[in-house]
């Protein structure tokens, strides 16, 4: 699946009217995507006006260490279109490992918020899925107060459990039926990536993964201030916000993550002596 510089070896169709996605680099077995703002909003907009499939989703420490301990999980997001760079120290270890000099992060509420922008601008309809009805019902105020030519062709708030076949496949209808190009999923992770991954022949259109990013731009959570982000701190700002729930996260993923880079660049260090010398 990757080759020898840790890149992924593309099985898209090479028809030059498909849009083709930005490079993956190996990250501890799951392809990171190498790319910006400017490059995967355009791409995500040309693609939704072609109708093509695609799925993407945003990869903080979380999301990639998720790959690393389960096996099926790996196997879902090595077959999504893109995996950007949404956390800092992501985006690091890919200048580190592989000098994909990548100047910022690809951050999902952000990619967010400039997706509906260029759909509102090029008249690309969006579909809501995920959260609850009352945050879906303030995102949906929110985002037309900032683009007021935003087509929003529906929301949904799917219950809490797993969905029948039946109501999964009326799911699907509704999304397909609606003409949206674009379909922001907001389930949390890996229950996003899931739905994506589980849908991704059956749902035409382009499929982002968005997870906060709908109770961010609903106003119902805070974002941390920008030096934070910038330093790669979102994650103690979260903890801050909900200690209960995430510190044995970022206890083991964190840790396990940190671990993992510093083997690879010591191996990659290793890789170059040996070339050095030879």
């Amino acid at each position: 699946m990757f080759d020898r510089k840790g890149e992924m070896q593309s099985l898209m169709n090479t028809n030059p009217l498909t849009v083709q996605w930005p490079v993956k680099h190996e990250m501890f077995g799951v392809g990171v995507s190498a790319t910006s703002y400017d490059e995967l909003t355009s791409k995500i907009i040309a693609a939704a006006k072609r109708g093509q499939h695609a799925m993407m989703t945003f990869a903080a420490v979380h999301c990639v260490m998720c790959g690393v301990q389960d096996t099926e999980h790996k196997k879902r997001l090595n077959a999504f279109d893109v995996i950007a760079t949404d956390g800092q120290p992501v985006r690091w270890a890919l200048n580190v490992l592989y000098g994909a000099g990548l100047k910022d992060r690809v951050y999902g509420p952000e990619l967010t918020r400039r997706v509906c922008q260029a759909a509102a601008e090029q008249g690309v309809s969006i579909y809501l899925y995920g959260a609850t009805t009352a945050v879906l019902e303030k995102l949906q105020q929110n985002l037309l107060s900032m683009f007021p030519a935003l087509k929003i062709a529906g929301i949904e708030s799917p219950p809490f459990r797993a969905l029948t076949a039946e109501e999964d496949a009326a799911a699907v209808k509704r999304i397909n039926d609606s003409g949206a190009g674009i379909l922001l999923i907001g389930l949390g992770a890996p229950k996003q990536e899931k739905f994506a991954y589980d849908h991704r022949e059956s749902i035409k259109a382009v499929q982002l993964c968005v997870g906060a990013a709908f109770d961010f731009h609903a106003g119902v959570k805070k974002t941390a201030p920008p030096w934070m982000q910038k330093r790669g701190l979102e994650w103690l700002f979260r903890l801050v916000q909900e200690p209960g729930r995430l510190w044995k996260r970022y206890l083991t993923t964190n840790t396990h993550f940190v671990f993992l880079f510093a083997r690879e660049f010591l191996t990659k260090g290793r890789r170059r002596a040996v070339v050095a010398h030879a």
